[in-house]
């Protein structure tokens, strides 16, 4: 056995103890750190994608430290679905999506719509339709567009918008909300 074998070995060992232990939120909004107090030492983040088939579910964060790994996990599925394209997700709009799926109490994934998108996809979004901003936080890495089948829009809103932690649009009629690290701000119904 290599040391490579040796520490993905435990560092399944380590996810696998951590993954029925409490979900605790982000540290880096005011907001959202109350969720932590005494929820453990781990974030996970679960979703699913209509788009491509695919599911995740990952443990990001354990003890203070981003976990690089499972990053790149969540980089790969928030992909531009129309080309592949993969970016850096912003810590802090997973972090903002996990805090939220906590406050709701689901087990339920999240499902994904958008994450990142290229400047191609946005630019042939924003031909289709006015909601789509031309400087999109999209194309950064810093929005994503999900559901929940168990939860309405009004709720995942509300939950995202007591988090005090970025924006947060209501698209009641596409059955989705928008999430995003920029400022506090909300919209829709």
């Amino acid at each position: 056995m290599t040391d490579a074998d040796t520490s993905t070995m435990t560092r399944r060992a380590i996810l696998g103890a951590f993954a029925a232990t409490a979900i605790s939120a982000a540290p880096f909004f005011p907001g959202v750190t109350a969720y932590a107090r005494g929820a453990g030492d781990i974030r996970r983040i679960r979703f699913y994608s209509g788009r491509t088939g695919e599911n995740m579910d990952v443990i990001y964060w354990i003890d203070g430290t981003y976990i690089p790994e499972s990053l790149a996990e969540i980089n790969h599925f928030f992909r531009d679905w129309r080309n592949n394209q993969v970016h850096d997700i912003d810590r802090r709009t997973v972090d903002f999506l996990a805090a939220a799926h906590n406050i709701l109490r689901v087990s339920e994934p999240y499902m994904l719509l958008s994450g990142y998108r290229s400047p191609a996809t946005n630019n042939m979004l924003r031909a289709r339709s006015r909601n789509v901003a031309q400087n999109s936080l999209h194309l950064h890495g810093k929005a994503a567009d999900v559901r929940l089948n168990s939860r309405s829009v009004s709720q995942i809103a509300r939950a995202a918008i007591s988090c005090n932690a970025g924006g947060v649009g209501r698209y009641s009629r596409s059955n989705f909300v928008h999430f995003d690290c920029g400022a506090n701000r909300s919209w829709g119904r």
